[in-house]
């Protein structure tokens, strides 16, 4: 039996419970209901700083900087999906992730200047990146200003840019309990990604099998 597929959720609202957290919860419940173990870190119970611009790390491929975030990092390597979270705060995303995400400039100092980290492009397929924010403005680009931070911390820690789990105009339902659809459809895209991992493992599976009657030993051929 394979192993399960593990979720990570990161929180960086600054709220607990609020609409941002409840709709990645709501992912991560759709992702334990497709048979994933689920984990959820909120970021501001962490302790942590935000990057130095030390460059430190483009020496020596390790932030200079150890506290709850270096866990995190290691959360992160571990996972199969990671579930981002941040709500739009002045049109863009919230202090905590940004902080997160300037973090990870050390793996960007692997990749791009030391060059002894490389991610394959097999291995970006099965590590999937979904972004979840609410806002309160119902404008159409209100999320457009995230977009690039997100992309670039996905890209930089391994995983594919599957999808976006996003809602505006909280202000006019009421909060994220009040919009018609929204949850319903965090749920549906955390068993959505769950279910597609596991289908590409048993394909992998199903193609790296022997083909009956071939040979298990080498030797055998001789």
């Amino acid at each position: 039996m394979s192993e399960p597929v593990t979720v990570l959720g990161l929180s960086g609202s600054p709220r607990r419970h609020g609409n941002t957290e409840t709709l990645l919860d709501a992912v991560l419940e759709g992702a334990r209901e497709a048979g994933a173990d689920v984990e959820k870190v909120v970021l501001r119970t962490l302790d942590y700083a935000p990057c130095r611009g030390c460059n430190a790390c483009h020496r020596t491929g390790v932030c200079v900087l150890r506290d709850d975030l270096t866990a995190v990092f290691e959360k992160i390597a571990a996972a199969d999906v990671l579930v981002l979270a941040s709500p739009i705060y002045s049109m863009g995303i919230t202090a905590e992730t940004k902080g997160l995400i300037d973090r990870a400039q050390y793996l960007w100092a692997r990749k791009f200047i030391l060059k002894d980290l490389y991610f394959t492009a097999g291995h970006i397929r099965r590590h999937k990146g979904l972004f979840v924010s609410t806002a309160g403005l119902g404008w159409d680009n209100v999320f457009d200003a995230a977009f690039p931070a997100v992309t670039a911390f996905f890209n930089t820690t391994g995983f594919e840019y599957w999808d976006n789990v996003i809602a505006n105009d909280m202000d006019r339902y009421g909060g994220i309990a009040g919009h018609p659809t929204a949850l319903a459809e965090a749920r549906g895209k955390g068993r959505s990604v769950v279910a597609l991992l596991r289908e590409m493992r048993a394909q992998n599976d199903a193609e790296t099998r022997p083909s009956p009657g071939a040979p298990s030993d080498p030797d055998e051929t001789k």
